[in-house]
Order: structure tokens, then sequence, then C-alpha cells
């Protein structure tokens, strides 16, 4: 029994805070958790239990081997078990499913005319950054951008300003930039500007309507009435926004309400961001779930995960369920930590909270659904398409994988060949490559995929001696 063979080795366990590895018989990682006591959690596992859960007793029957990381502390311990989780994907953990890092808005206050930026990469060395995110893609990162641009007159170029400029860009002229590259706008005027776009983010859209409304009565009483409309223009848009905002018969508090959905191996995560009351947005995530868990489980293994990339954290986090006490105790503990502030994770059972948290966990289901639905067209799309691809090059069977090449050259200079693979009509984006050519001088496109191709083909030969595991891309052949 898998018990009796490690019971001597989870006596000799240190009783310190950790992260505990679980491997199958082929050595590969099944299983990553935390503990704050590494000795207890693991002989958890080995004594017999009825309350043992479908999914422990399964990692049981498949668990051949453990090891462990201690570390100085709980908080430590969470944070690697979310990055190894990260990296290795184990088959009982529940994760995000796109693994790349999410993007955010960040605004670095220290420069002297800030821009807006697009980042992936977060830095905590800086406190004049401010992030704000993660959003769950690029386009509705963009989405946002757009919104902003068109409320706040902000600079999107990447130029030094010196305020000496001949001329602006179109941005100034149709007042979507206030200048400062000429010397329209001072560093305090623009700062102010930049102020705005921070509170529209955080949802306090109040006091820049209250701030926008005296400078207009302002500048209407110094007879500037064109730059009193300008700011009346843009006091509608901001109020438009605004409506659109869900107002809650909950207090101005912040806080964010989170909810899922689950089918077969997948999960919805649904996250509403609420800010000084009012519903200023809304993000979905997908989740693989790890095999047994239930949506407990997965719920927490997302807010470990969101949280850990998120800069933000608000004071309130409302659960569809509720999380154990011992994963809430760290949770609460590394959340107060990341916020400087004491942070609460609420299951509300009655009340305005609770038909909050029932309305997300509707959006979660719908979005599930909606998702089914758009991958069920699709399937049946794509099986279409290759049913015609099949007759018109009159080929045996439906082609599987596809290969597409092309050259690129700039007037018979620096020429680039590019293959992109299809398997089952879904981009292979990993197996994408790119060949510079190297034989071909002058405008030869026949000759350069010549090249290109023979280069490729040669591939499949080589690696398969080389990797005979298949492994390696090269081998596969396109149908």
């Amino acid at each position: 029994m898998v018990s009796t063979n490690f019971t001597e080795r989870v006596k000799q366990t240190p009783k310190s805070p950790g992260v505990y590895r679980m491997y199958n018989e082929s050595g590969k990682i099944i299983y990553i958790g935390k503990a704050s006591n590494l000795q207890n959690r693991l002989r958890s596992y080995f004594n017999k239990s009825k309350t043992q859960t479908p999914k422990i007793k399964t990692l049981i029957k498949v668990l051949k081997n453990f090891d462990f990381t201690v570390t100085e502390s709980e908080q430590e311990a969470l944070i690697l078990e979310c990055n190894l989780i990260k990296e290795y994907q184990p088959r009982f953990n529940s994760r995000l499913k796109d693994d790349k890092s999410y993007p955010f808005i960040k605004i670095d206050t220290s420069e002297e005319f800030p821009q807006v930026y697009i980042t992936r990469n977060i830095s905590f060395n800086n406190p004049d950054d401010k992030y704000f995110g993660p959003y769950a893609s690029a386009s509705s990162i963009r989405k946002t951008l757009a919104l902003l641009k068109k409320l706040f007159p902000y600079r999107s170029c990447t130029k030094p300003i010196t305020g000496k400029d001949e001329r602006a860009c179109l941005d100034y002229h149709i007042g979507r930039c206030v200048g400062p590259c000429i010397g329209e706008s001072s560093k305090e005027q623009y700062s102010e500007i930049i102020n705005q776009v921070i509170m529209f983010l955080e949802g306090n859209t109040s006091k820049i309507v209250k701030s926008l409304k005296t400078k207009m009565m302002l500048s209407a009483d110094n007879l500037e009435f064109e730059k009193a409309s300008h700011l009346r223009d843009q006091i509608r848009a901001i109020e438009k926004v605004h409506e659109g905002q869900k107002v809650l018969k909950i207090n101005s508090s912040n806080f964010d309400a989170i909810a899922l959905s689950q089918s077969q191996d997948e999960a919805w995560v649904e996250v509403f961001f609420i800010r000084q009351g009012k519903l200023i947005g809304r993000d979905n995530y997908l989740m693989s779930i790890g095999e047994d868990d239930d949506e407990s489980s997965i719920q927490t293994a997302f807010i470990k995960q969101f949280y850990k990339v998120t800069p933000y954290v608000p004071p309130l986090i409302l659960t569809q369920h509720e999380i154990t006490e011992e994963e809430e105790d760290i949770l609460i503990s590394f959340l107060s930590s990341k916020r400087h502030g004491k942070v609460n994770i609420h299951t509300p059972k009655r009340g305005e909270r609770r038909k909050l948290v029932k309305m997300v966990e509707e959006n979660a289901s719908k979005g599930m659904d909606q998702l089914k639905i758009s991958r069920f067209v699709e399937s049946n799309n794509s099986e279409t398409a290759l049913k015609e691809i099949q007759e018109a090059l009159n080929l045996p069977q439906k082609p599987y994988r596809i290969e597409c090449y092309d050259i690129s050259n700039i007037q018979g200079t620096n020429a680039v060949g590019s293959m992109i693979v299809f398997e089952n009509a879904t981009p292979k984006t990993s197996d994408y490559r790119r060949f510079k050519i190297k034989s071909v001088e002058g405008i030869d496109d026949y000759s350069m995929m010549q090249e290109m191709l023979s280069r490729r083909f040669k591939k499949i030969v080589y690696s398969a001696k080389s990797s005979p595991d298949n492994q390696n891309s090269w081998i596969k052949k396109p149908d």
C-alpha cells in the first residue's frame, strides 16, 4: 500500500510551511499543493478516512512519489504553489487556462508627461507606477483605451516632450490631445488630465464631473465659450458612460464579486468589479479543471492565481461558494499583505449582495453556454471546410494537418519565408516557422520557395533520426 510505503518519510517531513509535489509512476508531477504544516498535510493523504474526497482517493491510487520545498511563510508557499502550477500544469490542479501573462493598463506618474501603456509585466519597485487590470484579452483592454482616449485628451505619442515642436499631430487638431509638444499644455495641466484618467479607471467619476463643471463655469465667466463648450461635451460623454455603469443598492464600497459555471473539464469564471458602489466593469476567464475538483476548489484556485497577478486587491471579495477554513486563513493573510490592509472573503446568504452574486453566477452560466454554442458552430464549419478541401483537391481523406507557405521580400532583399500550420482546421501557432532565405539573390519567389520547401522537408528526415520519440514538431508531415 502507498500509505505504508510513505509512513516513515512523512514522519521525517518538517512541520514547516511549504509546497509539496506528487508524482506518478513515470515521474510526472500530477498534483502541487501548499501547507502551513507539511507533515500534517501529507499525513492526511495517507490516513484512511471516510471523509476523504473522491479526488484524494483517485490521487492516492496513482501516487508513486512525492517531494517538498520548505518556505519561510505560508504566503511564500502560496506564491510558489501558483508559480509551479502555471509551469507544470498538473492534471489534479485547476488553473487559469491561458498561461500567458494578462495585460494591464499602466500609468507612470513619475514621468513629466505620463503616457497610458499596455503592459504584461508588473514591477512593484516603482511606487509611482499605477496598474489597472488584469484584462482577460488584448481586445478588451484596447476597447478601454479607445474609450479613455475619447474622454480624456492625453498624449498617445512616445516622443520626448519639449514644448517647442513647430506643429502638433492630428490628435491635437481633432481634440484628442492637449498639445504639450507645442507648449499648449503645461506640466500641471497635463497632470490634471492624467489624474482624471486614474480616477475614471478607479470608478470615481463624480469627482471628475464636479471638477470639469467648475472649469466650465469659470471658462464661461471669462467669455471663453469655445473652451466651455468643449468641457460641456466632455462632461456629457463621461456622464453617458456613468449611466451605463449599473448603480448597486449597496453602500459606496469597493469589492469584487466572483462566480463560475462548470462544464466537463472547463470552468467559466465571471468577475464583476464594483467601485464606489458602481459596477464599473466585468471580465471572464477560462479555467482548466483539475481531476475530481469541485466548484469550491476551482473557485479557490482562481482566487489564488488571479490575485497573485493583479496589482489591486479590494477590501472585500464576494464568492459563490464558501472557502475551507484552512484555505481562507492563508488566502486572507496573503491578500491583506498585498493590499497593505484588511481583506475579507464573504459568501453572502441573503440581501443585495446575495442578489449580486446570483447575477454574476447567471452571467457565468450564460457565458459558458455561449462558449459551447460557438464551439459547436465552429466545429461544424470546420468539418464542412475540410470536406470541401478534400473534394477540391481529390484527396482520399479529409486533411488533418495543413501547412501553408509564403515568401516576403523588399525588392529582392531581406527575403523571408513563413510556414503556418492548421491541425483539424485550427491554427497550430506553436508549429509556425520562419525561414531566412540564404541562397537566392534578387527577386525570384520560385527559387526562394524551392529553398524553403527543401529545407522544411529535409528537417523531417533529420528530426526523425535525432528525435525518434516524435516530440519534435518538425517530424510531423502535412496531409
